[in-house]
């Protein structure tokens, strides 16, 4: 009997003790569950921290870069530099005619003609600012140069003076509104027969109209090809401008031309001529 109560009890302080060890378990892992929560929160502040100098400064320098200084900069530009800031946009007679910063396609003989154009899907495209990409050992480039000078000698068959470069080649951006004045000059002769003025008349215009360097080194002098058209226009004592129909065809002007530019963008034909 004493055997059976002895085994009795210990049973009883086994099972105690297993209780109390279930128990004690919960309990022991609460703290630890507590302090990987702890933990977590503490890394989720810590990412916050580090998060917001920089969503403050990418808002900021996006207002700044973004909204301040461009409107600062278009502000002081049309307030110091209006015509500039404005595209340097050209009228005559009320009508906007262009840019002095893009090329215009020019064809008819009484006209100066500008540079080539490689731009497409036309020339002189302002949207499309480009070269032609075409080396000096490119067929097509060599082929299109000898066309500009055939153009250009049918143009003028008295004028037997070299063609200048610039007469022959596109510039790298396809829209330069300037020649040269050996360009200028060579092309004189022509622009006098045709408008019925002097050469001396029209040479003045010339050296009127040319631009010299930028800050006295940079570039060479140079003649906006559009300005002096418009200037030719005005100038009294000319001939009356031939139909349009009599013009110089495309095929015949120097690549990159078009016929619909026999005068300058956004003028009348009657216009052509300022003569009485």
């Amino acid at each position: 009997m004493q055997t059976n109560s002895l085994q009795t009890s210990a049973s009883v302080a086994a099972a105690t003790a297993a209780t109390q060890t279930t128990t004690a378990a919960p309990a022991a892992l609460a703290p630890a569950a507590t302090a990987g929560a702890a933990s977590a929160s503490s890394n989720d502040h810590s990412l916050l921290r580090m998060l917001r100098p920089a969503l403050v400064g990418f808002v900021l320098l996006s207002a700044v870069t973004g909204l301040l200084y461009p409107a600062a900069v278009t502000g002081l530009a049309k307030l110091l530099f209006p015509q500039q800031a404005a595209g340097s946009l050209v009228e005559q007679n009320g009508h906007l005619v262009g840019s002095a910063l893009i090329g215009q396609n020019f064809s008819a003989p009484r006209y100066f003609w500008g540079r080539p154009s490689a731009t497409g899907p036309m020339a002189n495209n302002a949207a499309n600012s480009s070269g032609s990409n075409q080396g000096p050992t490119n067929t097509a480039l060599v082929d299109a140069v000898k066309g500009r000078i055939d153009a250009l000698r049918a143009a003028d068959p008295g004028n037997t003076a070299p063609v200048p470069v610039d007469l022959v080649s596109a510039s790298a951006s396809g829209l330069d509104p300037h020649i040269s004045m050996a360009a200028a000059r060579y092309q004189a002769g022509r622009v006098a027969r045709e408008r019925g003025l002097s050469l001396e008349a029209v040479q003045r215009l010339i050296q009127t109209h040319t631009e010299a360097r930028d800050l006295a080194v940079l570039g060479e002098p140079r003649v906006n090809v559009l300005l002096l058209n418009l200037a030719l226009d005005r100038e009294p004592g000319q001939k009356v401008a031939v139909p349009a129909a009599a013009t110089v065809p495309a095929a015949t002007a120097p690549a990159g031309t078009g016929p619909a530019a026999t005068a300058p963008a956004g003028t009348e034909p009657a216009a052509a001529a300022s003569a009485p």
